[in-house]
């Protein structure tokens, strides 16, 4: 079973539940695992800076963090199994290093459904599972 168990969140992502959520929650249940749930929020291009408020990052990780507060604590484990992290950068770059970091044995990722016959999987979902060094599940809804 996995014991250690990352779900990436995408905030911008309308749903009600993240995509995964429920799989992820149900993996950790019922290995007795634990549950990382990760953000990772994109970084704003150098000429986009003068635009933006001096505190734009801190802000938006700010909201990113409490947003994921808000998930964790819909969570049904003992809050010791439950933990967040917000990233900026990459978003499969940051997930992939994070989950290596934790030493993550299963990646749980959502992408969209296919809008083409020959379209696989969403490039971050697609890149997630050809790089991880742990097991993935791609869940779509």
């Amino acid at each position: 079973m996995f014991h250690r168990i990352v779900l990436a969140i995408d905030l911008a992502d309308p749903a009600s539940s993240p995509k995964g959520f429920d799989q992820a929650v149900e993996l950790a249940t019922q290995s007795g695992g634990e549950l990382r749930l990760v953000n990772v929020q994109p970084l704003l291009p150098a000429t986009f800076m003068e635009y933006v408020p001096a505190d734009f990052d801190e802000e938006q990780e700010k909201r990113a963090q409490g947003a994921l507060d808000d998930i964790a604590a819909k969570i049904p484990l003992p809050k010791e199994r439950v933990s967040t992290v917000v990233l900026s950068g990459g978003i499969y770059h940051e997930l992939l290093r994070d989950a290596a970091e934790w030493r993550a044995d299963l990646i749980v990722v959502g992408s969209h459904r296919p809008v083409m016959s020959d379209y696989l999987l969403g490039s971050n979902a697609k890149t997630i599972v050809r790089h991880a060094q742990c097991s993935v599940l791609v869940v779509r809804v």
